[in-house]
């Protein structure tokens, strides 16, 4: 059984006792390399499709297979198709967030983790990205990277919920708190935080307490989380 860190705490206990909670990169390898001969994902369905992409000789259980994600929902396997048609000189890179009838098109398929070491491999090679279906994430790794990229402008309803007033009021609140976000929020709540990363990289930051504390709200003009994220890796 294999489970992200999002669901419920019950069905991760169950996962951690016979199999894996982690996050997508993760889980998507799990069962590839496990032994057993069926898996059981607990999670949005585009994981039970990525599973069982890696794992094609093994039956794949969801326990709802209309558990889905506002992100994949707003990806429609024909707009894609239209879009990848109106960019043909393009390189598709598709965001682990999506369909496995959207996945069957890319030339390549990322997770938070990998995507900003693909992006510039791309870019050395001289290939320009079409990128899908994330637009915060998507300007995320192009401003970090250069990476010429057209982008289809989806977004997570959920991550776009987060908004940087809130944000700044939680903060004059609790000083000393430190901000964790993930890339696929909106970049006024990404900028300021002190660590960016995929939901792994968060947990390991908080858990060997290598996220710096910034000083919040900052004394200068230049605040220096802002100037520059503190990103977690492996």
């Amino acid at each position: 059984m294999a489970a992200r860190w999002h669901v419920d705490g019950e069905l991760q206990d169950l996962a951690r006792a016979t199999g894996c909670v982690s996050d997508s990169r993760t889980m998507s390898r799990f069962g590839s390399d496990h032994a057993a001969k069926t898996l059981v994902v607990t999670d949005v369905r585009f994981m039970g499709d990525c599973a069982k992409i890696l794992s094609p000789g093994k039956p794949v259980l969801m326990p709802d297979l209309d558990a889905t994600c506002w992100l994949d929902l707003g990806y429609p396997p024909d707009a894609y198709a239209t879009f990848c048609d109106v960019h043909p000189d393009r390189s598709v890179v598709v965001y682990a967030c999506t369909s496995a009838a959207v996945k069957a098109r890319a030339d390549w398929m990322v997770t938070i983790s990998c995507a900003l070491a693909i992006a510039p491999q791309l870019k050395d090679q001289g290939q320009n990205v079409l990128w899908v279906p994330g637009g915060h994430l998507g300007r995320d790794i192009q401003k970090r990277t250069g990476a010429d990229m057209q982008l289809w402008d989806g977004a997570c309803i959920v991550h776009d919920e987060f908004k940087d007033l809130e944000l700044d009021l939680v903060r004059l609140q609790h000083p000393d708190a430190q901000v964790l976000a993930h890339p696929a929020s909106p970049r006024p709540v990404v900028t300021p935080a002190d660590v960016v990363g995929s939901t792994s990289q968060l947990l390991k930051a908080v858990v060997d307490g290598s996220a710096r504390v910034a000083p919040w709200p900052p004394t200068t003009a230049s605040c220096p989380a802002c100037d520059s994220w503190r990103r977690t890796r492996r």
